[in-house]
Protein backbone atom coordinates (compact mmCIF):
# COMPACT_ATOMS: atom_id res chain seq x y z
CA UNK A 1 0.00 0.00 0.00
CA UNK A 2 1.62 3.54 -0.99
CA UNK A 3 2.19 5.69 2.24
CA UNK A 4 -0.99 8.34 0.63
CA UNK A 5 -3.24 5.71 1.49
CA UNK A 6 -1.56 3.86 4.26
CA UNK A 7 -2.40 7.44 6.29
CA UNK A 8 -5.37 8.22 5.18
CA UNK A 9 -6.35 4.53 6.55
CA UNK A 10 -4.76 5.10 9.31
CA UNK A 11 -7.03 8.72 9.46
CA UNK A 12 -10.02 6.55 9.08
CA UNK A 13 -9.24 4.21 11.85
CA UNK A 14 -8.34 6.85 14.12
CA UNK A 15 -11.53 8.45 14.06
CA UNK A 16 -13.69 5.55 15.46
CA UNK A 17 -10.93 4.45 18.41
CA UNK A 18 -12.67 6.36 21.05
CA UNK A 19 -16.18 4.93 20.05
CA UNK A 20 -15.06 1.54 20.39
CA UNK A 21 -12.50 2.22 23.08
CA UNK A 22 -15.19 3.52 25.45
CA UNK A 23 -17.81 1.25 24.40
CA UNK A 24 -14.94 -1.65 25.55
CA UNK A 25 -14.71 -0.17 29.14
CA UNK A 26 -18.37 -0.26 29.94
CA UNK A 27 -16.58 -3.19 31.84
CA UNK A 28 -13.08 -2.06 33.68
CA UNK A 29 -10.25 -3.07 31.42
CA UNK A 30 -6.37 -2.37 32.44
CA UNK A 31 -4.86 -1.27 29.30
CA UNK A 32 -3.14 -4.46 27.98
CA UNK A 33 -6.37 -6.39 28.88
CA UNK A 34 -8.49 -3.63 26.63
CA UNK A 35 -4.92 -3.91 24.22
CA UNK A 36 -5.66 -7.53 23.53
CA UNK A 37 -9.77 -7.26 23.17
CA UNK A 38 -8.93 -4.78 20.53
CA UNK A 39 -6.65 -7.41 18.81
CA UNK A 40 -8.99 -10.47 19.16
CA UNK A 41 -11.68 -8.35 17.43
CA UNK A 42 -9.28 -7.52 14.56
CA UNK A 43 -8.94 -3.66 15.45
CA UNK A 44 -5.13 -2.45 15.13
CA UNK A 45 -4.10 -0.12 17.58
CA UNK A 46 -0.64 0.12 18.99
CA UNK A 47 0.37 0.68 22.47
CA UNK A 48 1.83 4.04 21.95
CA UNK A 49 -1.69 5.16 20.58
CA UNK A 50 -3.87 3.53 22.79
CA UNK A 51 -1.91 4.88 26.20
CA UNK A 52 -1.97 8.33 25.53
CA UNK A 53 -5.77 8.06 23.90
CA UNK A 54 -6.39 6.37 27.90
CA UNK A 55 -4.97 9.56 29.22
CA UNK A 56 -6.71 11.90 26.93
CA UNK A 57 -9.87 10.63 27.76
CA UNK A 58 -9.81 10.33 31.36
CA UNK A 59 -8.37 13.94 31.26
CA UNK A 60 -11.75 14.87 29.57
CA UNK A 61 -14.05 13.17 32.13
CA UNK A 62 -15.11 10.15 29.93
CA UNK A 63 -12.77 7.83 31.70
CA UNK A 64 -12.30 6.92 35.11
CA UNK A 65 -9.14 5.18 37.00
CA UNK A 66 -8.35 3.38 39.52
CA UNK A 67 -5.55 1.40 40.99
CA UNK A 68 -5.61 -2.48 41.65
CA UNK A 69 -2.55 -2.75 44.00
CA UNK A 70 -3.54 -6.75 45.36
CA UNK A 71 -0.74 -8.57 42.77
CA UNK A 72 2.38 -8.11 42.76
CA UNK A 73 2.62 -5.71 39.90
CA UNK A 74 0.53 -2.56 40.40
CA UNK A 75 -2.68 -2.44 37.37
CA UNK A 76 -4.12 0.83 36.48
CA UNK A 77 -7.99 -0.02 35.22
CA UNK A 78 -9.82 2.54 33.22
CA UNK A 79 -13.65 2.41 33.33
CA UNK A 80 -16.54 4.47 31.35
CA UNK A 81 -17.80 7.57 33.59
CA UNK A 82 -21.59 8.63 33.55
CA UNK A 83 -20.17 11.68 31.58
CA UNK A 84 -18.48 9.55 29.17
CA UNK A 85 -21.86 7.66 28.16
CA UNK A 86 -23.45 10.01 27.78
CA UNK A 87 -20.64 11.31 25.38
CA UNK A 88 -20.29 7.41 23.78
CA UNK A 89 -24.43 7.63 22.81
CA UNK A 90 -24.09 11.06 21.38
CA UNK A 91 -21.26 9.55 19.51
CA UNK A 92 -22.84 6.27 18.01
CA UNK A 93 -26.37 8.29 17.00
CA UNK A 94 -23.66 9.83 14.53
CA UNK A 95 -21.77 7.46 13.67
CA UNK A 96 -24.81 5.80 12.76
CA UNK A 97 -25.98 8.96 10.77
CA UNK A 98 -22.86 9.32 9.13
CA UNK A 99 -22.42 5.73 7.88
CA UNK A 100 -26.17 5.82 6.70
CA UNK A 101 -25.02 8.99 4.92
CA UNK A 102 -21.80 7.22 2.96
CA UNK A 103 -23.62 4.23 2.53
CA UNK A 104 -26.54 6.20 0.35
CA UNK A 105 -23.61 7.68 -1.45
CA UNK A 106 -21.73 4.97 -2.26
CA UNK A 107 -24.58 3.38 -3.62
CA UNK A 108 -25.64 6.11 -6.32
CA UNK A 109 -22.23 6.25 -7.71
Amino acid sequence: MDQIITNLVIELRRGVQIIVVLQLLKKPQYGYSLLSILDSNGIEIEAGTLYPLLRRLESQKLLESTWDTTESRPRKFYEISDYGIEVLNTLIKEWTSINKQINNVLTEA
